[in-house]
């Protein structure tokens, strides 16, 4: 918890810079993910793979322009990041 906390600390106090960088970042992990899903076809396991891809990196974008709260907009980023990482070892390792 003491990696979270600190993480959260430097975040919120470089929030707009922090904010930009995650953008970037976390909208090119899901693209990357989105091409590794894809890759492995066009089934409805990989649609739905997709789906929750898409879904977890328009919230995090939608997150920081809505201006929610700056832990809401980290957790929000945190978990795009995971879960592309998550499916582009699944989709690797399925390959």
């Amino acid at each position: 918890m003491t990696l979270y906390n600190t993480t959260f600390e430097n975040f919120n106090k470089s929030y707009m810079g922090s904010a930009a960088m995650a953008v970037i970042a976390q909208s090119c992990l899901g693209g990357a993910a989105a091409m590794f899903i894809l890759s492995n076809g066009t089934s409805a396991t990989q649609m739905i793979q997709l789906a929750i891809i898409v879904f977890a990196s328009i919230f995090a974008n939608t997150s920081i322009l809505a201006q929610m709260s700056h832990k809401t907009v980290f957790n929000s980023i945190l978990v795009s990041i995971v879960l592309s990482i998550l499916l582009i070892l699944t989709n690797s390792i399925l390959s």
